[in-house]
């Protein structure tokens, strides 16, 4: 069932039968990017066991870094709030900005001028080819959902985000709010 069309900006569910794909399974992605080339997404609710500091000792931080899909994942990407504080970023929508230089974020992190809630790492990103992401949506893997929660969204707790975005969708979603992650297990 296909609502809305993806559009930068707009969140994509996981449909509650991607069961077993360790990447999508319970996953929320914002779309960073969607044309007719193909698409670009982070997950937003997949934290990793380590922080920004881990990776780059010379960050002082402790912000969360999270997987951010399946593509690419030996490379930082960052989405923010602060277009202002970092220069060349590429704006998503509803205030929500793609990566700018490096070199001014570390050091605006190292200043405490960048708090968690204005910044979120990933490691990898999710990406479709032309046609992919609307061959999925047939196949009903993904529920597109506007982002209601706007630049918001980057400081937004992950461990029930996904839980949240379905029980929103109501209907026969709700049963699958209190599934277990793996049925099998249950």
């Amino acid at each position: 069932m296909i609502s809305l069309k993806p559009k930068k900006g707009h969140l994509l569910i996981a449909e509650p039968s991607t069961i077993g794909d360790l990447s999508f399974n319970r996953s929320v992605v914002l779309l960073a990017d969607h044309n007719t080339e193909g698409s670009v997404g982070f997950i937003l609710n997949k934290p990793l066991g380590f922080t920004i500091q881990d990776l780059m000792p010379e960050i002082n931080g402790s912000f969360k870094v999270y997987n951010g899909g399946p593509v690419e994942q030996d490379n930082l990407y960052f989405i923010h709030n602060v277009p202002d504080l970092i220069p060349n970023s590429i704006e998503i929508s509803n205030g929500i900005y793609w990566g700018g230089d490096f070199e001014s974020t570390k050091d605006l992190i190292n200043r405490g001028m960048i708090k968690a809630n204005n910044i979120r790492f990933f490691l990898g990103y999710t990406g479709w080819d032309a046609n992919q992401l609307d061959d999925e949506l047939e196949e009903d893997s993904w529920i597109v959902s506007e982002n209601s929660y706007e630049n918001k969204i980057i400081g937004k707790p992950s461990d029930s985000f996904w839980k949240e975005k379905i029980m929103e969708l109501g209907g026969t979603y709700l049963i699958w709010s209190n599934a277990p992650e793996n049925p099998t297990l249950n």
